[in-house]
């Protein structure tokens, strides 16, 4: 057995910002997590139980290691308690199951949140990584380079317009969805080389590490959803959630995502306050274009210079697309752009579509009102039902 998974560190950012919030406020906390492929594969990936069983059975063995520890304390919004923390963590088998049923590989991680949270990014880098294992590894790698090769040439031709009122920064956010470990060190380290002027981190806390990179990363869709089911009022968990990030992160880290309701539900909680405190919003679902307007108008209306805040892209991005946001926004404020299935796993090959969201906390259903209906994930329908109506938004 070849481990997929050899350090701790080899997850996003967002995933450490995330579970040290939830360590300090709500440590109590028990959850649920359900791992869905949204695409068909070439073969059925129930045929990969034995070798994820195994893989997870590795990836409780492992433990942080002192110098990964110590690179985590160096990062100034991470607290030593949480370092303390991580010190004698280990993931517990116990709390998590893969099982064939008919064509479909189910997993679960089930059992109190800041034991179980830290499994999705690596159940999907060891899912991918399985999967691409009975392709053909060299034609494919062969395929990625020249493909990697044809988007450093679109930046450099890009490179020669004129220059606009902000710059153009892009990150990797490829760990779920890559190809492979090494491959997406390989492009990660190659961006990094051919164009430092417009890559500027990646969200791989080891990657980062090692190349001496920015991590990038604040929150995901998880942290908001958790708030569903924490006791406060229903229609006021996207605040309190916005509210618990800022008393513990104090200005660090301000990126808020936006679509756990959807754009306009969000856009009604995140007042004044809150949009002095956050640097700015990240896009995951629904029209860039329009999401991005609806942000620049609500900034407007609450006379906030948009010049002053950022707004992150990152669904479903490549460089194309990336390059035409930023041309429509550019002039007007400051921008940021999370390319990641297009970096870490554009090789010739389909790649799947994987998540692994929460579905349950506390013994609750949660849910996500992606502005991108394919997106949206509960699977209690009157919870759904009933989400809806509090945030006033269309079936």
């Amino acid at each position: 057995m070849r481990p997929v998974i050899t350090s701790l560190l080899d997850t996003d950012l967002y995933k450490f910002t995330m579970w040290q919030t939830m360590l300090h406020r709500h440590p109590q906390t028990q959850a649920e997590y359900t791992f869905v492929c949204r695409n068909q594969p070439t073969y059925p990936l129930a045929e990969l139980v034995a070798e994820v069983n195994e893989q997870l059975d590795h990836l409780c063995t492992l433990s942080f290691k002192p110098d990964e520890l110590a690179y985590l304390a160096g990062l100034r919004f991470i607290k030593s308690d949480f370092v303390d923390f991580l010190r004698i963590f280990h993931f517990q088998r116990e709390f998590i199951s893969a099982r064939a049923n008919g064509d479909k590989l189910e997993i679960v991680a089930r059992g109190p949140q800041v034991h179980v949270m830290a499994f999705e990014i690596f159940v999907l880098a060891m899912v991918n990584e399985l999967y691409f294992r009975r392709f053909d590894r060299e034609p494919a790698l062969i395929e990625g380079r020249k493909r990697l090769q044809a988007k450093i040439e679109q930046l450099r031709a890009f490179g020669q317009e004129p220059a606009r009122r902000n710059p153009f920064e892009f990150f990797d956010f490829g760990v779920r969805r890559r190809f492979a470990g090494d491959w997406q060190r390989e492009v990660v380290t190659t961006l990094k080389r051919e164009v430092p002027q417009f890559f500027k981190g990646t969200s791989n806390v080891l990657l980062a590490r090692d190349l001496q990179l920015v991590p990038i990363g604040t929150m995901a869709h998880e942290y908001l959803q958790t708030y569903q089911a924490l006791g406060v009022r229903l229609r006021d968990f996207q605040k309190a959630a916005l509210e618990d990030w800022v008393q513990e992160y104090r200005g660090d880290l301000g990126v808020a995502l936006t679509d756990v309701v959807g754009m306009d539900a969000f856009i009604s909680d995140f007042d004044l306050y809150f949009a002095k405190l956050f640097d700015g919003l990240r896009h995951d679902s629904g029209d860039p274009t329009v999401w991005g307007e609806k942000a620049l108008a609500h900034y407007a209306k609450l006379r906030i210079d948009a010049n002053t805040k950022r707004l992150v892209f990152s669904d479903g991005l490549d460089i194309a697309r990336a390059i035409d946001l930023y041309r429509h926004f550019a002039d007007r404020t400051q921008l940021g752009f999370g390319i990641g299935t297009n970096l870490s796993n554009d090789v010739g090959q389909t790649p799947l579509n994987i998540v692994m969201k929460l579905t349950r906390c506390n013994d609750q259903p949660v849910a996500k009102l992606s502005d991108s209906p394919g997106k949206t994930l509960c699977d209690d329908q009157t919870f759904l039902a009933y989400l809806r109506q509090v945030f006033n938004v269309p079936a």
